[in-house]
């Protein structure tokens, strides 16, 4: 028997015995490939997905770290002077990543966004534009945070409260009219996708069921922003650019942030087509649906982890959070593109993340400031929540 390594290998506990035979007839070219040979060997998948995990505890806790230390104030606020939108997202962000109702900077954003709470239900800033963005995350942070049911009461008016901000026949709108079943800002406000599409989430987490009617009045609204004629749609703008993509809102005369086409149609882009599917979804919508079909097309032909389709660097942030959110909503492991590629969506998109993470901890969008994006607090809370889906599920 010609003398070299004999390698024994358990694949499972990793461990590795080299017996060395006959060291000195061993040349220095069998000894290499011997080293290469386990090298190899070492690589396993259980190894990268180690390593995989070691990068994200990593950059979720630092994101916390800097959360804690420097981006939340004595009085427990986050970006206090904009509101009590970004407090109650870093908060959640907070317990979506382990952090308990206990924890001194969790304890400290309830009681900040706690003081808030109103008389008709919402929990907003007084004399704020944005009583329904302020509410639904506050909503959102209180089921997270209500572990022994403290907040039981509060979540109940909250979640009458926002039922109430949507446009129906109590507001003179009828089921044909392009602000049905729509939410805005607050008040009268023209509805739109993003107002509309927290609305419905913090509404499902809150207990209302798919088939609730404040669900299937908004998915009213959110079908007929969508690029697709269909039953459910025969506004204007739907022929105009059937790609099957979501725009800004079809109310008002229509608006895409991302612009116009040539002929009069809105444009579709990747953060409200991600709202569209993950509301969709909320209300109930079966994936063989030609709404749901149609935007995870549109979504096929431009799946992209370094911008927001149609709006490059602008609202990325919002973007990888609302990816994480529709795709895990989805439910679909892999998600293959428009080339027949399948993309392990989980992985590709938290490496992106990982990736911008400053040196502090937090993120910034330093290319497009535009929606508060220049805002390190706000863009960290994105990222916390958008690592949180999509590590749900994971293996």
């Amino acid at each position: 028997m010609t003398p070299g390594f004999v390698i024994r290998v358990d694949l499972f506990s990793l461990e590795i015995e080299v017996s060395y035979m006959s060291q000195l007839l061993v040349s220095p070219l069998r000894y290499c490939l011997a080293m290469l040979l386990l090298a190899s060997l070492l690589i396993t998948p259980a190894v990268v997905r180690a390593a995989d995990n070691a990068a994200y505890e990593k950059a979720v806790q630092n994101a916390v770290t800097y959360l804690t230390n420097q981006g939340q104030a004595a009085d427990g606020t986050f970006s206090g002077n904009t509101g009590i939108g970004v407090t109650a997202l870093c908060t959640l962000g907070l317990l979506e990543h382990g952090r308990t109702p206990l924890d001194p900077a969790v304890k400290k954003g309830l009681a900040a966004l706690e003081k808030h709470v109103k008389e008709d239900g919402g929990i907003y800033l007084e004399g704020t534009r944005h009583r329904n963005y302020e509410t639904c995350l506050c909503l959102l942070t209180f089921v997270a945070a209500n572990n022994d049911g403290q907040y039981d009461k509060l979540i109940g008016n909250a979640n009458k409260f926002l039922k109430g901000l949507q446009w129906d026949k109590e507001e003179g709108k009828s089921e044909d009219d392009a602000f049905y079943g729509g939410a805005g800002y607050g008040g009268h406000s023209r509805p739109d996708m993003s107002n509309t599409t927290f609305l419905m989430e913090a509404l499902k987490e809150s207990g209302t069921s798919a088939d609730d009617p404040a669900m299937q009045k908004a998915l009213l609204f959110v079908s007929r922003c969508q690029n697709l004629e269909s039953p459910h749609n025969q506004f204007e703008f739907a022929p105009k650019n059937p790609d099957g993509g979501f725009y800004y809102t079809v109310a008002a005369g229509g608006t895409s942030q991302a612009g116009q086409t040539a002929n009069g149609g809105l444009r579709s882009y990747g953060s409200m087509t991600y709202a569209g599917l993950k509301s969709m979804i909320y209300a109930g919508v079966d994936k063989d649906d030609q709404r749901v079909q149609a935007a995870v097309a549109w979504l096929g032909k431009n799946y992209d982890t370094e911008h927001n389709p149609g709006m490059g660097d602008t609202g990325l942030y919002y973007y990888y959070h609302t990816v994480a959110k529709a795709l895990e909503a989805y439910g679909e492991d892999e998600f293959v593109t428009a080339d027949g590629k399948s993309h392990d969506w989980r992985k590709e998109f938290t490496e992106e993340l990982i990736s911008r993470q400053q040196e502090n901890g937090s993120w910034v969008n330093d290319k497009a400031e535009r929606w508060m994006e220049g805002d390190p607090n706000l863009v960290t809370g994105y990222c916390l929540l958008a690592l949180a889906h999509l590590q749900k599920d994971a293996d």
